[in-house]
């Protein structure tokens, strides 16, 4: 690919690769694989979780998520090489790949013809990974993406970072407030203070060795079902 091909894709994922929540970014991931990189005309995202299971997210065509379970199923192909131990894996040609017989066989009677697993990002413990996944219905395609799926995970891990501190902070504040109805709750039905009635609800969560938000999560839904008789 050539410097000035590189140098548009790179305007065009930075303008395409909006930051929003968690959801909302990881389908941009996806949609833009598709509306920036070249020869590609699907994509999906594929999720290792912590405990090994393997996850499809983003789809831009629900035929993925069959194509997706064949190599998860089989524990082969580009987009399980590169959720589970490759940074980049391409196929130019999957029916004349021979590490990937078996799924290149399903692969290709729906139509896919090359395909490439882009890994996109690892987290700590608990560890999970994720990858991108490009389909073409084109052979020939990814032969030369290396430098272009770089510079596509680059800007998604950006992308994937501001959506988690999002996400985060969202979940901050819905545990504020779960635990602020909770301790109303509670100074009302037992008459405490609002320093007494927070401490009770850190001694129960402390007791039962679960979480705050849990314990004020469980005290609403309790108040919400009397309220409904």
């Amino acid at each position: 690919m050539t410097e000035d091909r590189v140098l548009d894709t790179v305007r065009r994922l930075s303008a395409s690769l909006t930051p929003g929540d968690l959801d909302h970014t990881l389908s941009r991931i996806t949609a833009a694989a598709v509306e920036v990189l070249p020869g590609v005309h699907y994509a999906s995202i594929t999720v290792k979780h912590a405990d090994g299971r393997l996850e499809t997210v983003a789809p831009t065509d629900e035929m993925l998520l069959g194509v997706d379970a064949a190599q998860y199923e089989l524990g082969e192909g580009p987009c399980y090489d590169a959720a589970v131990d490759a940074t980049y894996v391409s196929s130019p040609n999957l029916a004349a790949d021979e590490r990937f017989l078996r799924y290149a066989a399903m692969a290709v009677k729906a139509g896919i013809r090359a395909q490439a697993g882009v890994r996109l990002f690892e987290t700590p413990k608990p560890s999970a990974q994720g990858a991108l996944n490009l389909y073409s219905r084109d052979v020939g395609s990814f032969t030369d993406m290396s430098v272009v799926s770089q510079l596509f995970a680059h800007q998604s891990a950006m992308a994937l970072d501001y959506a988690r501190e999002v996400e985060n902070l969202q979940e901050a504040v819905r545990t504020r407030q779960a635990v602020g109805r909770a301790v109303g709750i509670v100074m009302e039905r037992y008459g405490l203070t609002e320093e007494r009635a927070f401490a009770f609800l850190a001694r129960v969560s402390q007791t039962r060795n679960v979480k705050l938000r849990e314990v004020a999560a469980e005290i609403v839904a309790d108040m919400e079902a009397r309220a409904r008789g």
